[in-house]
């Protein structure tokens, strides 16, 4: 990637967890030199402060999906959740490229001491939630738990339209949700790209193809666009559904297998090329409410340094496969 503009050398002066994704994937740096700043995400700036706050039972904040006495708390009440409990905390360190080994025994500790808050299961085990189960099973898999279990969980709850969606465990939704299949989808990638396991290979082509045959984001049965937030780009963006998040995943599964991007994309990516702003960046959208430990990405409408680098990546792959 040529720098004319300087946007290059703004994303690379950045955190380790930010930096070496631009290293190998717009820099074009050789591995000796992203995996070494890689490495640093254990010892500096965003990943270093959330290690320090992992408690002794293995946690963030005691809790699974949310803190520790949440529900009893007048912060129950207000807009959105907290994005600092285990989950949250450790679904970033791993897609900072966190090494798993810097964890040691949490995987263990989280197996005696962690229970999902709705109906007090075993944290490994997964619950009903389908994004929460993604999270979980590429976590899992991240840390060197056995999570074969979960993963067929997946298979023998995907939908007949090849979708998945949170709501259809407690039974009021029997079709697909933008957000809840690609975030199944992210889950079921990791854990193939962790094991180098395909057993949910044809399951998670089904759900690409659920998402492909609406273009990634409209109707099947209007055609009409599925709503104004799958152009509102957020970093981070936890569990919500984008075009750019979506493209994002399409890109990494057409690396692990070697294959050409699929041509439903092309209005997808167009979407995301229109997205850039005069000043070469893509800027951050409305961020999700909720408390966090610290402010990863910038205020709204300023230009993000994670959103750029993913649509710059984006942009690259498919304009490296497909002739202008």
């Amino acid at each position: 990637m040529t720098d004319t503009d300087g946007t290059l050398a703004w994303l690379l002066d950045t955190d380790p967890s930010l930096r070496w994704q631009v290293e190998r994937d717009l820099a074009g740096a050789p591995p000796s030199v992203w995996q070494a700043t890689r490495a640093r995400v254990a010892t500096e700036g965003n990943g270093a402060r959330l290690l320090r706050e992992q408690g002794d039972d293995g946690q963030w904040e005691g809790g699974a999906y949310f803190p520790a006495g949440f529900f009893d708390s007048p912060e129950a009440r207000a807009p959105g959740q907290p994005w600092t409990a285990t989950t949250w905390t450790l679904k970033d360190l791993r897609e900072w490229g966190l090494d798993a080994a810097v964890l040691g025994d949490t995987a263990e500790r989280l197996r005696r001491n962690s229970r999902w808050e709705y109906d007090d299961l075993p944290y490994w085990d997964g619950e009903i939630d389908v994004c929460i189960n993604s999270y979980t099973l590429a976590t899992g898999a991240w840390l060197g738990v056995d999570v074969s279990g979960l993963a067929r969980w997946f298979r023998d709850h995907q939908l007949t339209d090849g979708g998945w969606n949170c709501e259809a465990e407690e039974g009021r939704s029997t079709r697909g949700s933008f957000h809840s299949t690609l975030n199944a989808l992210r889950g079921m990638l990791a854990w193939e790209q962790i094991t180098d396991d395909t057993a949910l290979r044809e399951s998670r082509h089904r759900g690409e193809e659920y998402l492909l045959s609406r273009r990634l984001a409209f109707r099947a049965s209007t055609g009409e666009p599925v709503g104004d937030f799958v152009t509102e780009f957020v970093y981070p963006n936890r569990h919500r559904y984008s075009v750019l998040a979506a493209l994002d995943h399409f890109r990494a599964a057409a690396l692990l297998e070697g294959v050409a991007p699929d041509p439903r994309l092309a209005q997808a990516v167009d979407m995301v090329r229109n997205g850039r702003s005069a000043d070469g960046t893509w800027h951050q959208g409305t961020p999700l409410a909720g408390r966090v430990w610290f402010d990863i990405d910038v205020a709204r409408g300023e230009p993000s340094p994670w959103l750029t680098m993913i649509a710059l990546r984006v942009l690259r792959w498919w304009d490296a496969a497909v002739p202008a």
